[in-house]
C-alpha cells in the first residue's frame, strides 16, 4: 500500500521552481520511495558501499558526471541529481555547492542524520542554497486508518504498516533497531562504550516522554551525567529522538520545571528499543497515548504551523499541561486522556494554563467519537481531530494578523 505524503506537493513545488532540496528524516520514513517518482537522470546511492567508496575517493567523480549531463537536459534547465543518504560522504555536499553557484545541476540530497553534516569543521549545509524538509512516519492525515492500538504498539513507519501480521511486524521492528540504532548511530557517532551506549538507548527508549534526569540515567549506565547529555544529543541529530522544552515563565510561579522531554520519534522503534512487549497495562498505554500526542502535534506544526513550537508547563508542586503549542505569543494547550469520557476534574489543569497565559481555548484528546464540552473554553475530541485544531489554531492566528494590518 502506498501512502500519500503531504510532503510529496512541497517538495515537487520547490523542484519546479528550480530550488535544490535536503530532505532529511530518519531511516525507513519514505524519503527514497518520495524521491524515486522525480526524473532525474543521476542517482546517486551511498547506501552501496561500493558507490560510496568511489565517491570518498574522489568526491569531484560527482562533477565530472554532472558536466556529462549537459548534452540532456531539456528546455535550457539544469539536471536534477540526487543523492541518498548524503550524510555518508559529507563532503559531496561542498560538490553540490560548486555545481549549483555554477548552475550546472539541481539537487535532491536525503539524509538520515544531520551529525555528520553540521558538525564536521568541513562540512557544508549550503546555507541559502538549499531547502531543508523534514521527512517523518505517518501521521494521522496520511495514514487515517490506522487503529490507535497499533499506532502505540507497532508505530508509524510505512514500511511497517504494510506489514500485515503482527509477529512480521515484531520482527522488522527489532531488526530496526539491532542494525540501525544499537550499530549504524553508534558507528556514525563514533562511540566507544559499546556496551554503556546499548544500555542507555534501553533507557532512553523506557523514559521516553518523561522529564530528563542525567544524573539518574548516568547512575543506572555508568557514565557521566555530561556523557548521557551528548547521547541524547546524538539521538536528536540522528533524528531518533525529539527534544522538548517547557515554558518557563510565568507571572506567578517560581518553580516551574526546566528540564527538558525527549520522544523517540517512532512508538513501535521505542517499545523494541525499550525491550517490551505487546501486553502493557492500561498505565502504560496512558503514557503511549500521550506520546502519540506529542509526536502529531510536531509532525502536524512542521506541514500546518512551520513556525510554532511544541513545549509542555508543569510546576512540580501543582498543575501540569501535556503539550502546549506555541506560535507568535499564543498558546494552544492540550491533554492526552486515553479516555472516551473525560470529566471536568482532568479539565482543571488546562483551565489553570488557560487563565495564567491568556489562552482563549483549551483541549483534551481523547479517544471520544464526536467532540464534548468539558468545561468552560475546554472542550473533548479525538485524537484524529489533531489536524483541524491546528488548522484553526492557524486561522485565528491569520485572522488576528489580517486585522491588525487593516
Amino acid at each position: 500500500m502506498y501512502f500519500p505524503r503531504r510532503l510529496e506537493g512541497e517538495l515537487l513545488r520547490h523542484v519546479s521552481r528550480g530550488k535544490s532540496v535536503l530532505l532529511l528524516g530518519p531511516r525507513q520514513t519514505g524519503k527514497t520511495t518520495l524521491v524515486e517518482k522525480l526524473d532525474a537522470p543521476l542517482r546517486v546511492s551511498l547506501v552501496s558501499p561500493r558507490e560510496r567508496q568511489r565517491y570518498e575517493k574522489d568526491p569531484s567523480i560527482l562533477l565530472e558526471e554532472i558536466r556529462a549531463l549537459g548534452s540532456k537536459t531539456r528546455r535550457g534547465r539544469r539536471p536534477l541529481v540526487i543523492v541518498d543518504e548524503v550524510q555518508k560522504v559529507p563532503s559531496l555536499m561542498d560538490v553540490g555547492q560548486s555545481a549549483i553557484d555554477a548552475g550546472e545541476a539541481q539537487f535532491i540530497f536525503t539524509g538520515s542524520s544531520a551529525r555528520r553534516l553540521r558538525r564536521g569543521q568541513d562540512i557544508n549545509l549550503l546555507p541559502g542554497r538549499v531547502v531543508a524538509l523534514r521527512m517523518d512516519p505517518l501521521t494521522t492525515e496520511e495514514d487515517e486508518k490506522a487503529p490507535l492500538k497499533e499506532r502505540l504498539l507497532f508505530g508509524a513507519l510505512p514500511a511497517i504498516r504494510n506489514v500485515r501480521l503482527l509477529a512480521d511486524k515484531e520482527t522488522d521492528l527489532r531488526s530496526y533497531v539491532e542494525t540501525y540504532l544499537e550499530e549504524e548511530i553508534r558507528q556514525e557517532a563514533l562511540v566507544r562504550n559499546v556496551g554503556a551506549f546499548a544500555r542507555f538507548l534501553e533507557l532512553a527508549a523506557l523514559e521516553s516522554g518523561r522529564i530528563s534526569n542525567f544524573s539518574r540515567i548516568s547512575a543506572d549506565v555508568g557514565v557521566s551525567a555530561a556523557t548521557v547529555r551528548e547521547y541524547f544529543e546524538i539521538l536528536c541529530d540522528c533524528l531518533v529522538a525529539e527534544r522538548i522544552d517547557p515554558i518557563t515563565k510565568s507571572a506567578s510561579r517560581k518553580k516551574l520545571t526546566k528540564s527538558s522531554r525527549y520522544l523517540l520519534f517512532d512508538l513501535g522503534v521505542r517499545r523494541l528499543a525499550a525491550n517490551e512487549g505487546t501486553r502493557l497495562n492500561p498505565s502504560r498505554m496512558g503514557e503511549l497515548f500521550e506520546q502519540l500526542i506529542g509526536l502529531e502535534l510536531l509532525r502536524l506544526c512542521r506541514t500546518h504551523l512551520p513556525r510554532a513550537r511544541v513545549r509542555f508547563w508543569r510546576d512540580p508542586d501543582g498543575p501540569e499541561v501535556d503539550w502546549v503549542v506555541e506560535h507568535g505569543g499564543r498558546y494552544l494547550p492540550i491533554e492526552a486522556k486515553l479516555s472516551e469520557r473525560p470529566t471536568e476534574r482532568q479539565a482543571r489543569h488546562l483551565r489553570v494554563f488557560m487563565k495564567e497565559y491568556r489562552a482563549r481555548r483549551g483541549w483534551i484528546v481523547c479517544t471520544a467519537p464526536r467532540p464534548m464540552a468539558v468545561s468552560k473554553g475546554v472542550t473533548a475530541v479525538s485524537w484524529r481531530a489533531l489536524p483541524s485544531i491546528l488548522r484553526g489554531f492557524r486561522s485565528r492566528k491569520a485572522a488576528r494578523s489580517n486585522g491588525r494590518n487593516e
